[in-house]
């Protein structure tokens, strides 16, 4: 686990100059939390930074499109509490860098860290500064290889032109998510977290909705939320033929993922509507509660087949399969 210490301060470069002189001033750009460079007493964010922090920037709709499994990116950032997935960079690893780890959440909601042993850890459940979130997030990555071991790495402020993800990762390498019971993955080693990571610990586990990945399907998660269980599936599909391709399985009544009988009583699954997140669409289950993610792994791919067949039909929608669409639509919900 990283030593307790202030985060870095942002390197100073072409972003810094042009996020300074937006500012009104010239000074380098420093943590949001950190004094204003000016002298005035207050905190970069709430002085000069103020500026840089309001800074438009044209959101990109499908900012993880071109990496390996768009849809765990996606599912990684939205929907999974706890998981890692160690990545592979382009340009290999620096010398005093073991590894790289994509984390859903890190202590103390740091972007990144870099542990003692000189492990990088980056964060994906942030808020970031632009509306590039693949901008934003090799900014982290590029900054904390090269933070002093045992140290959090802040937020920072990418330039326009800097690298994006889809420049640093090896594109072909494996993108295998673990998905995790809870944050335990956070202590290295042996080491007992204390103080304000061991308070961070214990809140994050206990928020911790029970989650698994399918393995037979991409990005496909069963969760067991309180009231009932759920199958949430980021699909790649161009979002109006998928929304077709749902409607059309609706109306046929084919849209579920199978039944789970129990005693005297049969519950099926039922298609309940869908989120939309960073420019894919998630199709969302209601599951019988004692349905498990092993229970769903054959009629998930069962539903797979189904919903090709769906998407390659061209016929215009029939009245009962547009009202389907629209009650699809209606009950869909923008995460981002």
């Amino acid at each position: 686990m990283a030593k307790k210490r202030r985060p870095q301060t942002a390197a100073a470069g072409p972003a810094g100059a042009k996020g300074a002189q937006e500012s009104g001033g010239d000074y380098p750009v420093v943590g949001a939390r950190q004094p204003c460079p000016c002298g005035s007493g207050r905190r970069y964010k709430a002085c000069h930074g103020r500026a840089a922090s309001h800074a438009v920037t044209e959101l990109v709709r499908r900012p993880f499109e071109g990496l390996p499994r768009e849809s765990d990116w996606v599912a990684l950032r939205e929907l999974v509490p706890a998981a890692t997935v160690r990545l592979t960079l382009k340009d290999g690893l620096p010398d005093d860098v073991p590894s790289v780890t994509l984390a859903t959440v890190l202590p103390m909601a740091w972007p990144a860290l870099r542990r003692d042993n000189g492990e990088v850890l980056i964060g994906l459940q942030n808020d970031t500064a632009s509306g590039d979130l693949s901008r934003d997030l090799a900014d982290t990555l590029q900054r904390a290889l090269t933070a002093p071991p045992g140290t959090p790495v802040d937020t920072g402020r990418p330039g326009p032109d800097g690298p994006r993800l889809q420049d640093l990762l090896d594109l072909e390498a494996p993108f295998e998510p673990e998905v995790h019971s809870g944050f335990e993955f956070w202590l290295d080693g042996a080491e007992q977290p204390a103080g304000e990571v061991a308070a961070s610990l214990e809140r994050a586990n206990s928020a911790a909705i029970p989650t698994a990945r399918l393995t037979g399907v991409e990005g496909a998660y069963w969760c067991a939320a309180p009231e009932k269980n759920h199958l949430r599936w980021v699909m790649t599909h161009p979002e109006e033929r998928l929304l077709d391709a749902l409607a059309r399985l609706h109306a046929a009544g084919t849209s579920t993922l199978g039944e789970l009988s129990g005693g005297s009583a049969t519950e099926s699954s039922r298609l309940v509507g869908s989120f939309r997140a960073h420019g894919l669409t998630v199709p969302v289950w209601d599951l019988p509660e004692g349905m498990t993610s092993e229970d769903c792994e054959k009629p998930a791919a069962a539903f797979a087949e189904r919903l090709a067949e769906a998407l390659a039909a061209t016929a215009p929608l029939t009245p009962e399969e547009r009202k389907a669409r629209n009650g699809l639509t209606n009950r869909q919900i923008t995460l981002s």
